[in-house]
């Protein structure tokens, strides 16, 4: 049996605040999302992963250099457990030398045979010159070979969520089997914003500068919009322009992918639309922090007699401008909350709702752990649960 308590858009701000009705607010009037001259995209809000706008978004396609993203991911992973670091000196082989004729008119990093490059100067290669020869040393120092490390490429892509994805290499050059999506190449960037913030600077470098030669970041919206920070822009005759590119304003970041345009000049165009539309039109709002008390409820045959609950993760929602003052949350708490249980326990639910329709279902959970009392407690309080079951 649960209690159910329900909450206006107020107690979204202020935890605890009771009503039985949403506050009405005006309707919001959102144009229908831009149809972009482009194969597939998507808009994706970085922090509640909320999917804005979408064309084709799990058509397999080949993602050019956007595969570099999934080679700096495992880069910057490996740093974050120890097996790697940036100061390691990395030998070039053959393999990853910039004159290896499979290279030849693609972009590189400039990288000799032979030498000792450190494997931060490879990092900064792969994201900002676009090496595909960095990508092959790296590669190579971290899997021992190319096919090792797409291995390991497809391993992530896997815990990621990036169900229509597959690797062959660590660069992107045409290769059967090798397909990408514009949704998942979302979700990569949503990844390597959120889990690797510093490593996720070097995306917004302009230039980089490698033994003596400058390589420009071929971002352009690094400097037409000074909202855009990243991330990664790729081409081949088969997989035409892509880009995928994230930009912040105020507290609001979003990630725009798009693959398959005709041109250069088009994917900065087509992207820019997309970016455009979001922060025009949508707002993202923190309604709850993880561990939050957001609710004290009584608990039987305990030590202690009551239990603050609130919720695991943060909550947060992608709204369209205004609607925030019409969402509905419903506290579905258990009616009787007996000792003992663990902190972290589900004894709820809570339910955000807009115009009827459900945008979030999550667990409340106790935020401390309360023991079993002693027999006599136990026993006076399932005495008095005898006799409320009877009145109630």
């Amino acid at each position: 049996m649960k209690l159910t308590k329900f909450f206006s858009a107020c107690a979204l701000v202020c935890a605890g605040a009771l009503t039985t009705a949403a506050v009405s607010a005006a309707p919001s009037l959102i144009p229908a999302e831009p149809k972009l001259a482009a194969k597939s995209w998507v808009l994706m809000d970085a922090d509640s992963g909320k999917i804005i706008a979408q064309h084709n978004a799990d058509e397999p396609l080949p993602p050019a250099s956007l595969t570099k993203m999934m080679t700096s991911y495992v880069v910057s992973y490996e740093e974050a457990q120890g097996n790697a670091h940036k100061e390691d000196m990395v030998k070039i082989s053959k393999n990853a030398w910039a004159s290896n004729p499979k290279f030849r008119g693609s972009s590189l990093m400039w990288i000799e045979v032979g030498k000792m490059v450190k494997l931060d100067d490879l990092h900064k290669g792969i994201i900002v010159s676009s090496g595909n020869d960095a990508s092959v040393a790296v590669a190579e120092h971290l899997a021992g070979s190319e096919d090792g490390f797409a291995q390991v490429m497809n391993k992530h892509a896997e815990l990621l969520g990036m169900r229509n994805t597959h690797f062959i290499n660590a660069h992107g050059l045409p290769a059967d089997g090798h397909y990408s999506t514009a949704y998942d190449m979302a979700l990569l960037a949503q990844a390597i914003v959120n889990d690797f913030p510093t490593d996720y600077e070097m995306y917004a470098k302009r230039d980089f500068t490698f033994n003596g030669i400058r390589t420009p970041n071929r971002n352009k919206l690094l400097w037409r919009d000074p909202s855009v920070d990243g991330l990664k822009t790729g081409h081949t005759s088969e997989a035409g322009y892509c880009l995928v590119a994230s930009a912040k304003r105020q507290d609001m970041r979003l990630i725009a992918s798009v693959m398959g345009t005709r041109t250069e000049e088009s994917r900065v165009q087509e992207t820019q639309k997309l970016l455009s539309y979001g922060f025009r039109y949508f707002e993202t709002e923190m309604l709850y922090q993880a561990a939050e008390p957001l609710i004290t409820s009584k608990v039987w045959s305990g030590v202690g007699d009551s239990v603050e609950l609130g919720l695991v993760d943060d909550l947060i929602l992608t709204l369209a401008r205004g609607q925030s003052n019409n969402l509905e949350a419903v506290m579905e708490v258990d009616t009787v909350i007996k000792a003992p249980f663990e902190s972290g326990q589900e004894l709820g639910r809570l339910i955000i709702s807009l115009d009827g329709e459900e945008l979030a279902n999550k667990p409340l959970v106790a935020l401390q752990a309360v023991e079993e009392a002693g027999f006599i407690s136990r026993l006076w309080d399932s005495i008095v649960l005898f006799f409320v079951g009877l009145f109630s």
